[in-house]
């Protein structure tokens, strides 16, 4: 796996007065193409009515621990946005893209749609039975459409996906842009404007098979664009003219005033994408199975676009009807459910062939006008945002190469291989404190997606907790990376993504989630125990318990299910076990009549919410102990984990091994080492939730409060398979002539950061 790595953004950063954080100019203010790293405005930025907005503010100084060497965490996390082609401004455009789903602003003249990711399922019909998808890991988020891409690889499984459709008006035109997620044949694919209001449906034209109001109808694919009187006629001449720009997969296309002239009337839109078959002229239209050459997933003729555009009200997911107690039980209720592409209503409308539902009704006098006007863009809740990755694997989705399971390949890449990613934020309702937000990390499970958490009450829960803290749930790029390689990296890339459009508190952070979700918080955390105050694994074991020593300053609260199928108690316990022989902080809940997905369905996490509470991160402890594990580094990613609190530049002194260990404890601290108490277990019962009172077996490991020790110019370190390590001594509170008291298994290197 060796990703294409994009560069970053063209510096173009300034400070403006009254700002007390970096800005990024866009093309209006600074010339060139906009940079990647621009969202909505912040709460609290520019309101509906005043000018065209210029700036977008960068928050990362503030969010992230920057002031601080070693940097906790890997160089994923700080890296600067890269460039985005498909996120650029070229030409005429200046707005800044809204980078949230299924909503619409207007911007600096424009008027923008921001579409799903990955959502391109087309109608909801008979499935094909070489459905990729359906064969692939996405048991728990199925989609709802059952169109089925060609087979060739073209299509890249993706080639309809609508990122963007944007309009603004000129002199003598209008022109509008629509951006695709992949797109590598612009002859392959087709979409239709539906112009203006009419006194019924209206049918689409070239076998679009739907209808809706329109006066005219817009068609365009590849380089030829044709307007048609939606009651019938001729296509007007001269024809619309269309522009591709390949790298950035957008398709511009100038309607002249002399053809079509809105004015400053507002005006009825609806748009929807699909494949084009050059020899008939027409949409490519889907059988009951796929070819080469052909879509799947319709036994009769039927609608033949696969996304449709201004869809804000897509129905979210109900994880918790899961009523039943298996694994396949469950799967059917979430197929049935089938929201989790955020694709339902597309789905259904498709399906009955009437797609009225789907429009908006621009204002060209406010785009005349140069309104801004952002009040569509939500601002708190349940949001799904696209981030701009920095690797690149391709273009569309790779169901076939498994990341995780029997047939796993490593290094993994996703099933999500190219630059575009979403991931879904949970803000809450109460405004950030001075100080920030919080932040939890909330890692979704096998088969699920990122919006695994969508409307639940365990992200608003975890959101609305003291002064509120972000919930994010990243793509992973895939169902089942297992956190490793670009599944790990898509973590660190969307944590600094929040941190540029969001206000964080970088010492307010904590990770949880279930089963995968929770193997890969006790994967991350480990590996990174510097980053994170406290973590929640749900019904997860520890995929390598040679790890969890790095927990020394991470406190762990576990929630396990006795009757659970795929995380059993011979694979939790264990984790326990491991934990408390290692005698750090642990609080344990073992429900007694759950299985697997009960906390799921349950979806009351009151007592784990009330541990992770507004623990913050302990930056400096007096004693760090971390183990070594390279072999699971990948540096293409920028994935390195060789450090931890004050200790840095960690070596093996035999790779072969795999793994070595450190620990160092301050005496400069003037504490002595932490005792733990002995663990106490009791009964207790789990009132509320979807399940009814449910009993659980509470286990607590916590440390008795420090005791004092005389202050001391000392270092003990005990290593074994380590060749080097770098101190901070101020960090470490002691100074360049530190006593060293060294027991290890070889030789040993001790550098003190700074110290001649």
């Amino acid at each position: 796996m060796t990703p294409n790595r994009i560069p970053q953004g063209r510096a173009c950063s300034s400070l403006l007065p009254g700002l007390a954080l970096p800005v990024v100019l866009t093309l209006a203010a600074c010339g060139g193409s906009a940079l990647p790293q621009v969202s909505p405005p912040a709460p609290g930025g520019p309101a509906a009515g005043k000018s065209c907005t210029t700036v977008a503010v960068d928050y990362t100084a503030q969010s992230l621990p920057l002031g601080m060497l070693p940097r906790p965490g890997p160089e994923a996390l700080y890296l600067p946005a890269p460039r985005a082609p498909q996120l650029e401004n070229t030409g005429v455009w200046q707005a800044l893209p809204i980078l949230v789903s299924g909503s619409s602003a207007y911007r600096c003249g424009e008027f923008l749609y921001q579409d799903w990711l990955f959502d391109d399922h087309g109608a909801a019909g008979t499935e094909d039975p070489a459905d990729r998808q359906k064969l692939s890991s996405y048991l728990f988020s199925p989609k709802a459409g059952t169109l089925t891409y060609p087979n060739d690889p073209v299509y890249a499984d993706n080639a309809a996906d609508l990122v963007e459709l944007r309009l603004r008006p000129l002199a003598d035109a209008t022109v509008f842009r629509l951006s695709l997620n992949s797109l590598q044949d612009l002859e392959r694919v087709a979409f239709t404007l539906a112009l203006g209001e009419s006194a019924g449906a209206q049918a689409w034209p070239h076998d679009a098979g739907v209808s809706a109001p329109a006066e005219w109808f817009l068609t365009v694919h590849g380089t030829t664009a044709e307007l048609l009187p939606a009651a019938g006629g001729a296509a007007l001449s001269p024809a619309p003219t269309v522009t591709v720009d390949l790298e950035r997969r957008q398709f511009e296309v100038r309607v002249a005033h002399a053809l079509w002239n809105p004015g400053r009337n507002s005006v009825r839109i609806a748009a929807g994408v699909g494949l084009w078959d050059a020899d008939a002229g027409s949409y490519l239209q889907a059988g009951p199975t796929n070819s080469a050459t052909a879509p799947g997933g319709m036994a009769l003729p039927g609608a033949a676009l696969f996304n449709m555009a201004f869809r804000a009200q897509e129905p979210v997911p109900q994880f918790t009807v899961a009523s039943g107690r298996t694994i396949g039980d469950a799967a059917v209720l979430s197929k049935v459910e089938s929201r989790w592409w955020r694709d339902r209503a597309q789905a259904d409308a498709l399906a009955a062939g009437d797609v009225s539902a789907f429009f908006a009704t621009v204002d060209f006098g406010k785009l005349a006008d140069g309104i801004e006007d952002d009040s569509a863009v939500p601002r708190t809740g349940f949001l799904n945002r696209i981030m701009a990755s920095r690797y690149v694997f391709g273009q569309g989705l790779d169901y076939v190469t498994a990341c995780g399971g029997i047939s796993a390949v490593r290094p993994c890449k996703g099933t999500m291989l190219g630059q575009l990613q979403p991931y879904t934020v949970y803000v809450p309702e109460k405004p950030a404190a001075a100080s920030g937000y919080g932040l939890t990390m909330q890692p979704h499970a096998l088969s699920a997606n990122y919006n695994q958490y969508l409307n639940t009450r365990h992200a608003r829960q975890l959101g609305e907790r003291s002064t509120g803290t972000l919930v994010v749930t990243p793509s992973a790029r895939g169902p089942d990376g297992f956190y490793y390689d670009a599944s790990e990296a898509n973590v660190f890339e969307t944590w600094a993504d929040v941190a540029r459009h969001y206000p964080l508190d970088p010492d307010w952070v904590v990770m949880g989630g279930v089963s995968m979700g929770g193997i890969g918080t006790f994967r991350i955390a480990p590996r990174y125990p510097d980053l994170f105050a406290r973590v929640m694994p749900i019904v997860a074991a520890a995929g390598d318990e040679a790890l969890l020593p790095s927990l020394r300053n991470v406190p762990v609260t576990m929630w396990t299910s006795a009757f659970d199928e795929l995380q059993p108690l011979v694979s939790t316990e264990p984790t326990i076990t491991a934990l408390t022989e290692l005698g750090y902080r642990l609080d344990s809940l073992r429900f007694d009549a759950w299985d697997h997905l009960t906390p799921s369905t349950n979806d009351d996490y009151q007592p784990a919410v009330a541990f992770l509470g507004e623990a913050r991160v302990e930056r400096d402890p007096a004693q760090v102990t971390y183990v070594l594990m390279p072999e699971i580094d990948n540096a293409e990613v920028d994935l390195v984990a060789d450090k931890a609190y004050w200790l840095s530049g960690l070596r093996l002194r035999d790779a072969a091994a795999g793994t070595g260990s450190i620990d160092v404890r301050s005496e400069g601290f003037g504490t002595a080492p932490a005792e733990p108490l002995a663990v106490v277990q009791g009964i207790e019962v789990l009132s509320s939730g979807n399940q009814g009172p449910s009993p659980y077996t509470h286990r607590v490991l916590d440390w008795a409060e420090p005791m004092a020790a005389p202050v001391a110019d000392r270092l003990l370190i005990r290593a074994s398979n380590i060749a080097s390590v770098t101190i901070d001594p101020k960090r470490a509170k002691v100074s360049c002539k530190a006593a060293l008291e060294i027991d290890s298994d070889g030789p040993l290197t001790v550098v003190m950061a700074g110290c001649s």
